[in-house]
């Protein structure tokens, strides 16, 4: 029988379904704006029932967005300030070395393996990078929506920049979840056909074991 521990909470994972969410209606309506001369984002905007409608979602989602990253920034400050909360996603010096470790094994130069905690050094660098570039769209989204308000304190080229930036960004983000993510989450062979952690909250042993020693070994002392 294989033994399940508990990995993720309700929280937790209703947070990373509602992101899951946001972050596509966000894709879908804004890539076709960004790419409005193309064909298959005509044909997009198109079904969505026209410019205005999609400009519409496209708001709605990203103020909800907003919200929700808000919201996640201050349950985790207050629990690393209360103590309630272990701040297992910072980054520290042993992420390197194991990086360096994890490098080296690939090439065939050591036989030795990194051992993780509850988060390796590619997860905490796809969580900042997830923080980062939501604070960069939320920021640039917010001048978006207030040009005239934003013009009137600083000048004015600061709206094209936040439009370069909120549409530069926005594709990264897509990017990133395309050929980083979804990798590691689905088509990873330790993972394959698909991850259902985040959704269950549940992982077994045998995988905690192989992924993650050192958190297996601080829940048994």
């Amino acid at each position: 029988m294989t033994t399940m521990l508990q990995r993720f909470s309700t929280r937790q994972r209703v947070e990373h379904f509602v992101v899951m969410i946001l972050f596509t209606t966000l894709c879908v309506t804004g890539l076709p704006q960004k790419y409005f001369q193309a064909d298959w984002a005509a044909a997009i905007i198109n079904a969505l029932g026209g410019i205005s409608a999609v400009r519409w979602v496209h708001r709605v989602a990203g103020i909800l967005f907003t919200i929700v990253t808000a919201v996640h920034l201050v349950v985790v400050i207050a629990g690393a300030v209360s103590g309630r909360m272990t701040l297992t996603l910072v980054v520290n010096r042993q992420d390197f070395v194991d990086a360096m470790t994890t490098l080296r094994y690939y090439l065939g130069l050591s036989n030795e393996q990194a051992r993780f905690g509850r988060f390796d050094y590619r997860q905490k660098f796809e969580y900042w990078g997830m923080i980062m570039g939501s604070l960069i769209v939320i920021l640039t989204g917010l001048v978006l929506i207030y040009p005239i308000e934003v013009a009137r304190w600083l000048p004015g080229q600061v709206i094209p920049a936040a439009k370069a930036a909120h549409s530069g960004e926005g594709l990264l983000a897509f990017l990133t979840i395309i050929v980083w993510h979804i990798y590691n989450a689905h088509l990873n062979p330790d993972v394959f056909p698909f991850d259902k952690t985040i959704f269950t909250g549940q992982i077994s042993e045998a995988r905690m074991k192989h992924e993650h020693p050192l958190e297996l070994e601080g829940r048994k002392r």
